[in-house]
């Protein structure tokens, strides 16, 4: 992550607001991403048109020519989901560059990109494996784990994903979705908001 900030800081930091696209797939010159501040969704495209959200990236994670190759057949783009994010992107060509020169890098890079592809290798596991409900409830679990304000049993998450964005990242329906959330918010298990949603005890989803 050093040698890697070593780049940002010779190509600079650059601040991006919620909504807008930072980067797409199809670009003639390559580059890969680090995200420094901020929540960025990584959406794909199919041949009709339709788009699917692949992964939510966080602070500290790398994001677009991730292996090293330029796949022309793949189309998506990223787009900013919190108030604000802050990232710095470089040439593909001087992250190889880099890799060269510390062999290090190179391995930690590789474990990177294989833990990567197990996640996602996971969540295929999850779609095929178990119903929607889970699905919703394994997501809200992580995802109070990972960015969550926990107080005892109870975690408060800030929201910046809408209901059609859970919808898509669970693989359901968005009526589905906002049926499942309006039945745990009856339940007394979570309060849904647009700013924040709250998890009033988590062994119980």
């Amino acid at each position: 992550m050093s040698q890697i900030k070593q780049l940002c800081i010779i190509t600079g930091f650059k601040k991006a607001s919620k909504g807008d696209i930072i980067y797409f797939s199809s670009t003639e010159v390559p580059r890969i991403y680090l995200l420094k501040k901020g929540n960025v969704k990584i959406v794909a495209i199919d041949e009709d048109g339709n788009e699917t959200i692949k992964e939510i990236l966080q602070k500290g994670d790398l994001f677009g020519e991730l292996s090293l190759e330029s796949d022309k057949e793949a189309n998506e783009y990223a787009k900013v989901l919190s108030d604000e994010v802050s990232i710095c992107s470089f040439l593909m060509s001087d992250f190889e560059d880099l890799l060269l020169h510390h062999p290090n890098l190179a391995l930690s890079y590789t474990k990177f990109v294989g833990l990567k592809m197990k996640r996602v290798r996971n969540n295929y596991s999850n779609l095929v494996s178990k119903d929607a409900r889970t699905r919703l409830l394994t997501f809200l679990k992580e995802w109070a784990e990972k960015e969550g304000k926990q107080n005892g049993n109870q975690f408060t998450i800030e929201n910046y994903l809408t209901q059609t964005d859970i919808a898509q990242i669970i693989c359901t329906s968005r009526q589905t979705a906002t049926l499942m959330l309006n039945e745990l918010e009856e339940n007394g298990l979570m309060h849904y908001g647009r700013k924040e949603i709250i998890i009033e005890d988590i062994t119980k989803l």
